[in-house]
């Protein structure tokens, strides 16, 4: 196979993949978005957290949210987990590396706000731990997961929204993962902005 089939393949199997998880994803990413807005409206704030790809998803998410998705509106609370490197390397580095997320979600989460937890295999032991941290701090989770979910799927309570992307390719969960925070930025503008 040569390089442009190879690039032309990548564009049918990213397409394939979200046709086959349209219909799966669109309630729990509308409930998603309804559960965020709810927390933003009194005064609770969105802490996220994930690894490597998933780390920089979750600063793209709370950067759309403390700036702007699309339309101009007021600054919205949320914070990537991932981005105070002396907090990382110094829990990392006097704790464990599992606790990287968690420390900070019990230093900084109040009951009702939201963790953004992302994990493609679903099995993260820092995330996990984190999500741990926010079910002791009656916070609500919101958990981009892939493949069968993972330990992640395993713990999420009642309460929890779950977006899992049942698909192998780690590539492929990370597009869809992206294309359901943007889906998310875009339904909260929507129900801030036009009240719907």
């Amino acid at each position: 196979m040569d390089l442009i089939e190879r690039i032309n393949q990548h564009f049918l199997d990213s397409i394939t993949t979200f046709d086959e998880v349209r219909d799966l994803l669109a309630a729990p990413a509308a409930a998603a978005a309804e559960r965020m807005v709810a927390a933003m409206m009194s005064d609770r704030k969105i802490l996220c957290c994930g690894n490597g790809g998933s780390a920089a998803q979750a600063q793209h998410f709370a950067a759309s949210m403390v700036g702007r998705f699309e339309r101009e509106r007021p600054g919205l609370a949320a914070l990537a987990l991932t981005t105070d490197t002396s907090a990382l390397t110094a829990i990392g580095n006097d704790y464990d590396y599992d606790l990287v997320f968690s420390k900070q979600v019990r230093a900084l989460g109040q009951p009702g706000d939201v963790l953004l937890a992302i994990s493609t295999s679903g099995n993260s032991a820092n995330v996990i731990e984190a999500i741990n941290a926010a079910h002791e701090r009656q916070m609500n989770v919101i958990a981009f997961t892939g493949r069968d979910g993972g330990k992640i799927g395993e713990i999420l309570t009642g309460d929890d929204i779950q977006l899992n992307v049942p698909v192998e390719r780690t590539a492929r969960i990370q597009e869809v993962h992206l294309l359901l925070m943007h889906s998310v930025c875009d339904a909260i503008d929507l129900i801030l902005l036009d009240g719907e």
